[in-house]
């Protein structure tokens, strides 16, 4: 007995010798090794992407790190995998820069954008997308207005404590990033930034926001089709557009929206608070199992609202009733102050109305003198629990589908 332990003790030893040693052998790559100069001015786009390939397939943990500095990075800019195992980029400290100039991403929709690997973990860093000359260029014919950071297919990773500024359009853009956690953000444009969406999701499965705030011209988060099993917690939003599912219904073969919570959340001065979207006319689609729950709106346009006549920069068939149904939806304790009368709108619609929308414990008050919230309806039978402030629908009967809006 005494030589068969004496054997287990030397293998395990053994193995955790081997774990030590694979350890220290891990690959960390300082992208200025590689040649980056972090002054601002030069770009630095190939070294930190030639550090990025080294790190990749060096031996798991690996990492890139970005020193303190200013980086320049210029399209493109592409971070790929997949890699030998767990990776991080640690940028606590760096700002990434991108070109004003809107005529450099003439080939190309995003400014940096990271694809196909699993477990990434990325910590720190300004990313300034430097948009404000290009919200409202109407002089580039060729080009596009490219997303600040795009995730694609990016798996069981954690993204923490990383701040983007001024994109030219989206600030972040995710599909396919199943299983991932966001954590500690800010997003930051001005109000009268144009399509700077603070996150907008694509086909998702599995993915947790916390802890975030949010300031910027568009939506603060924005659901797209295919969005599943996905939380936000803690997130303040202001200015923008508000929290949105959708807008849906625009294209064929949208997958289904399901499974959304939205919780313990402040909104503050948006056009909109917490909203679903469809467009009139659409082809069909589906919204199911969503939920908002204890929301402070502070002085929002239109603090609640399901909107199936959405139309927004074209032409839309607004006498055509949109095709996406909506279903077991529910507004919980939602509390604060709209600057609008009408401080609850539910227009679904009259080809598929809305089905099991709950409004519990609403208290809406209207912020703009003394005159009290009102509410409208069209096409729902919301069921009511515990006090709705304003009165919720008081004439619930079907409407024309463009009553409302």
């Amino acid at each position: 007995m005494g030589k068969i332990n004496s054997t287990k003790s030397e293998i395990y030893c053994l193995s955790l010798i081997a774990m030590i040693v694979s350890y220290n052998q891990a690959s960390v790559i300082d992208v200025k090794t590689e040649g980056a100069k972090g002054d601002g001015v030069t770009n630095d786009t190939p070294a930190i992407m030639n550090a990025w390939k080294k790190a990749c397939a060096g031996a798991p943990p690996s990492s890139l790190l970005l020193p303190p500095g200013t980086y320049m990075a210029f399209p493109p800019f592409v971070l790929s995998g997949p890699c030998k195992g767990p990776i991080e980029i640690k940028a606590t400290g760096a700002t990434i820069k991108a070109p004003p100039e809107l005529e450099k991403f003439q080939t190309t929709d995003t400014w940096i954008r990271i694809n196909y690997i699993d477990r990434l973990t990325m910590t720190g860093g300004t990313f300034d997308g430097q948009g404000r000359g290009s919200w409202r260029n109407a002089n580039c014919k060729n080009c596009q207005k490219p997303v600040n950071l795009g995730l694609g297919f990016v798996k069981n990773s954690l993204f923490k404590d990383i701040t983007s500024i001024n994109s030219k359009y989206f600030h972040i853009h995710m599909q396919g990033c199943d299983n991932t956690k966001l954590e500690h953000l800010t997003l930051d444009a001005p109000a009268d930034s144009v399509n700077t969406d603070g996150i907008h999701i694509g086909p998702t499965n599995g993915l947790n926001i916390t802890n975030t705030i949010i300031k910027t011209g568009d939506d603060c988060i924005s659901f797209g089709d295919g969005s599943t099993n996905i939380r936000v917690e803690k997130v303040t939003c202001g200015p923008g557009h508000g929290i949105s599912v959708g807008s849906l219904g625009k294209n064929p073969n949208e997958k289904p929206v399901e499974r959304i919570w939205v919780k313990n959340c402040t909104i503050v001065g948006t056009d909109n608070g917490v909203r679903i979207k469809t467009w009139p006319g659409s082809y069909p689609g589906k919204v199911n199992d969503v939920h908002f729950e204890d929301i402070v709106m502070d002085k929002v346009a239109n603090p609640i609202i399901i909107d199936q006549n959405y139309c927004a920069g074209r032409v839309c068939q607004k006498n055509v009733p949109s095709q996406v149904k909506i279903t077991n939806v529910s507004f919980r304790n939602i509390k604060g102050t709209s600057r609008t009368q009408v401080a609850l709108k539910l227009n679904c619609s009259a080809g598929s109305p809305c089905d099991n929308v709950e409004l519990a414990d609403i208290n809406l008050t209207y912020s703009g003198g003394q005159v009290t919230a009102s509410s409208r309806c069209a096409n729902v039978k919301p069921k009511l629990v515990g006090q709705i402030i304003p009165p919720a629908c008081p004439v619930n009967v079907p409407k024309p589908y463009n009553s409302l809006m």
